[in-house]
């Protein structure tokens, strides 16, 4: 009886998750086409692949990348009404399927990510209220007390770096169109110049210069796509520390590469001021990255409500008097509250209504763990300024 219960209940999950894939990919497709040519097809589509995978999970939202890909086929692609896959369709399909995996996959991770966070918080609220009773007794339990609390802080440790992995990925999932454009771009040329290739090849003669440059550029290509990979996957594993000795103006490019396009469609404008030369600094380049694109992401949505007034992001290196390295991120957002300068960088506080309040808190243990300092201030006329600096590595010259 249990079983046959237990039966009947995966049986309406599974119908209920992929019944909406299906319903989500249809309404997209009979919206489109109803407003089709003047909305470009893809973008609802994109939009019932999320769907399908925040309320079903891996499954459902691939059915969606597949009957959504069958759906562009058959109704938008020459032939209409009809399945075929030329070659000049490849690059377009291409362009639609790797972001809607890309999409999918961030939505699963960006939903397992804000579960775990929910539930890491919870577990920390627990613990500290644990604690407070324990600390109620302990002058009878000093001894055990100080045992405990040594297990408790390594606890928070481990909890807090599992927060700051979740954050990156949090982070990472609100660049998907960002990322799915990096990566389109050189993917889209290697096929333009892998056709080149084919025609010099079918010349008579083969033209084989023109096509060792086809080649060439493919190349080149693929080095420029596996390097944004590279990028993405460095910030979005779960890995230990590993200091080492960095140049701070690599580890801002690096960040700013993954942002480009975002700052583009926010329509802000991006000023970067780096000083050559630099002295490195002893850190972890993945940590750093963290705190970079943390304060780039909160200067981002600082001025989602300016519309009046250019939108300034300005992101600067330089060497304080001390010889120590000065990182600065200033925007033209709507500024910092004096009130609340005391409290931003404390766990849990935020100023965000969706926001959860470990971005800058994160950032500042970073930042302290590293030997620096971290603070916020306002700008002369619009917006706040975030700052921090690190020591110098023994030996940097």
């Amino acid at each position: 009886m249990e079983t046959s219960k237990n039966r009947g209940t995966l049986l309406r999950s599974f119908v209920f998750k992929y019944g909406l894939a299906l319903l989500s990919v249809t309404l997209a497709h009979l919206i489109t086409q109803a407003l089709y040519p003047t909305l470009f097809p893809t973008p609802l589509f994109f939009a019932a692949i999320v769907i399908s995978t925040w309320f079903g999970g891996t499954g459902p939202g691939l059915f969606a990348v597949v009957f959504g890909t069958l759906l562009l086929d058959y109704f938008f692609l020459s032939p209409v009404h009809a399945f075929s896959l030329r070659m000049a369709d490849i690059p377009y399909l291409a362009q639609f399927v790797l972001p809607a995996l890309l999409s999918g996959w961030f939505t699963k991770k960006r939903k397992e990510a804000e579960a775990a966070l929910r539930e890491a918080r919870d577990h920390l609220e627990a613990k500290v209220k644990e604690r407070t009773a324990e600390l109620q007794h302990a002058n009878a339990q000093l001894q055990s007390e100080m045992a405990e609390r040594k297990r408790a802080e390594d606890n928070v440790h481990k909890t807090q770096a599992d927060l700051a992995h979740l954050t990156r990925i949090m982070t990472m999932s609100e660049l998907t169109t960002s990322i799915a454009h990096e990566v389109n771009q050189p993917l889209a040329a290697i096929v333009t110049n892998g056709s080149a290739g084919l025609r010099w090849l079918a010349a008579e003669p083969p033209n084989l210069d023109r096509a060792r440059e086809s080649v060439d550029r493919i190349i080149q290509e693929g080095n420029r796509a596996g390097e944004v990979i590279r990028q993405i996957r460095a910030l979005s594993k779960k890995a230990l520390p590993q200091k080492s000795a960095l140049a701070i103006n690599e580890v801002i490019q690096d960040v700013l590469a993954l942002v480009r396009t975002e700052l583009a469609n926010h329509r802000i404008l991006l000023t970067c001021e780096l000083k050559p030369g630099l002295l490195s600094v002893l850190g972890d380049r993945v940590q750093l990255q963290q705190v970079i694109l943390n304060l780039i992401m909160n200067g981002m949505e600082s001025m989602e409500e300016i519309s009046q007034a250019p939108r300034e992001l300005q992101v600067q290196s330089s060497l304080t008097d001390q010889g120590q390295v000065l990182v600065s991120v200033r925007d033209s957002g709507v500024g910092l509250d004096p009130r609340q300068l005391d409290h931003i960088f404390e766990a849990f506080f935020t100023t965000k209504f969706d926001g959860i309040g470990m971005g800058l808190s994160i950032s500042r243990t970073i930042i302290e763990s590293h030997g620096g300092r971290i603070w916020a201030s306002a700008n002369h006329g619009a917006g706040a300024a975030f700052q921090f600096t690190l020591p110098a590595a023994e030996g940097a010259s």
